[in-house]
């Protein structure tokens, strides 16, 4: 956004004043006035550039924040096909699977399920 000048809002207000009839004169009132205009003037053009500052951290923020959560919601890319590593972590041929098989073991009985305690 646009600064603000320091006479700018003076003059806005003074001739809002003289719309409604009334004329600032010369004098220590309307230097008040003017001081207050001045410090008003100054609060703004301040919040402006924190806003601005404000806005861009935050957008820098949530840019990030976007990319943390599509580097943990992405799909993961299958594993390199490394000849070393798929001999090491694949199945063993069918015959040692036969060889492994004995009768099947009898599963006991779980008991009755009772009500959890608090």
């Amino acid at each position: 956004m646009k600064q603000i000048k320091r006479e700018e809002v003076f003059g806005s207000f003074k001739d809002f004043l003289k719309s409604k009839g009334i004329e600032l004169q010369e004098g220590p009132y309307a230097h008040r006035i003017q001081q207050g205009c001045d410090l008003l003037t100054d609060s703004v053009n301040l919040s402006q550039r924190a806003l601005t500052k404000t806005k861009t951290a935050v957008e820098g923020s949530l840019e990030q924040l976007r990319q943390v959560i599509h580097e943990k919601t992405a799909p993961k890319a299958p594993a390199a096909s490394d000849p070393k590593t798929t001999t090491a972590t694949s199945s063993p041929p069918p015959q040692a699977k036969q060889a492994k098989r004995t009768k099947p073991v009898a599963k006991k009985a779980k008991p009755a399920n009772k009500r959890a305690k608090r």
